[in-house]
């Protein structure tokens, strides 16, 4: 007997993430200690990127707590198992495959920048050192492929060992800075989206989110290694 075909996915929901905004505003103020800086440079309406660094679990909902904006994050698939599957699906996130072309996760992602949306996205790929130093080329390709500008953010303090009560989670009650920078493009106005074009994009990009994770780190006190 052949299989049924699977359900095609919608559009992620807008309400949805608003609700997980709002569910992560009371998780990360209820436990840790959020200073946010520069919150005011996600434009307050249109298509936006947000350049994450990752060093750590609790940096999405950290960003999508603080963040004025509801964000839709592209997350790894292996994250939507069990109940949690539902619920993230619920709070307008993105199911991704990082090992294969994930056309699904492409198009529903395109569709939130195409709708005005705002598109979370850890340029890294997967949690390392948290310092922009290997970007993979999505970001770069959604940037250009829909003309939002990108607007780099720092999570500093997520990484802290010291004092943890809780393993793999930073100490209760301890400071986790968020910095938003200037928002840019990525694109050299050409309008191109060849392989070149899009390399050339992501050193472009690579600069200017060094630049801000420098300057978040001179902004906040942190050291410019891991906690």
């Amino acid at each position: 007997m052949s299989r049924p075909p699977e359900r095609a996915e919608g559009p992620p929901s807008e309400r949805g993430a608003d609700v997980g905004r709002r569910i992560g505003v009371g998780l990360m103020y209820g436990l840790w200690r959020p200073r946010v800086l520069g919150a005011w440079r996600v434009p307050a309406t249109g298509p936006a990127i947000l350049a994450v660094n990752h060093s750590h679990n609790v940096d999405g909902p950290m960003v999508m707590g603080v963040a004025p904006r509801p964000v839709h994050f592209l997350i790894k698939k292996e994250a939507f198992v069990g109940p949690l599957d539902p619920f993230l699906t619920g709070i307008g996130q993105l199911k991704v495959d990082r090992h294969t072309t994930d056309r699904t996760a492409i198009t529903r992602a395109l569709g939130v920048l195409d709708g005005g949306g705002v598109l979370g996205i850890f340029p890294e790929g997967t949690r390392g050192e948290g310092d922009f130093a290997s970007l993979r080329a999505g970001l770069a390709y959604f940037a250009v492929r829909s003309g939002a500008p990108i607007v780099p953010v720092a999570v500093l303090g997520s990484s802290e060992r010291r004092g943890r009560l809780i393993k793999g989670l930073p100490p209760l009650r301890s400071r986790v800075d968020v910095v938003f920078g200037d928002p840019f493009e990525a694109g050299d106005g050409s309008g191109r989206r060849t392989r070149r074009a899009l390399d050339e994009a992501t050193e472009r990009i690579q600069k200017q989110l060094t630049a801000h994770l420098e300057n978040a780190r001179r902004l906040t006190g942190r050291p410019a290694t891991l906690e």
